[in-house]
């Protein structure tokens, strides 16, 4: 596959992909949501041996839940020192009380289009400087000596 198509094809999938942001939660989450959860300071002792000392906020989709904990298929763990640990949706038991502030994941269109604009723009401008736009000179270089030396004259003059 050609490098024009290629980059053809990563523009409309930059466009589909979208941006998403984490938004407070409003109510109790339904199973299947994709969720976001501060964990607390008695979380980081309990959840310690599991998922690491040092948690901030979990994230993942919502398989379960009941009056007193959440199952959840974590995607990502953020951490107090900054720095974040992708996870391929392992389940891990969350009781309600070692998380603060939930957040629900929700799409966000002024930052989609922010995105298609500039994902957009750089096509365009990829395209510009390729000549792909039939824009760029149809002849080719003639080949010649860039010496500046006049044939027949040793010393350059004209």
């Amino acid at each position: 596959m050609s490098l024009a198509i290629r980059r053809g094809l990563v523009v409309p999938a930059v466009l589909l992909a979208g941006c998403y942001t984490l938004q407070p939660a409003r109510g109790v989450p339904p199973v299947g949501t994709r969720m976001a959860f501060d964990v607390n300071d008695v979380g980081r002792v309990a959840l310690g041996g599991v998922m690491g000392p040092e948690i901030a906020q979990v994230e993942g989709q919502v398989v379960a839940q009941d009056s007193g904990s959440y199952l959840l298929a974590v995607s990502s763990v953020r951490l107090l020192r900054g720095g974040e640990q992708v996870w391929n949706g392992e389940s891990v038991r969350l009781k309600t009380e070692y998380l603060g502030s939930a957040y629900e994941r929700r799409f966000s269109p002024g930052r989609s289009v922010a995105l298609g604009v500039i994902g957009l723009g750089g096509f365009a401008t990829f395209l510009a400087t390729r000549s792909l736009l039939g824009l760029g000179s149809s002849e080719p270089d003639k080949p010649g000596d860039d010496s500046g030396v006049v044939p027949g004259d040793r010393l350059g003059r004209p």
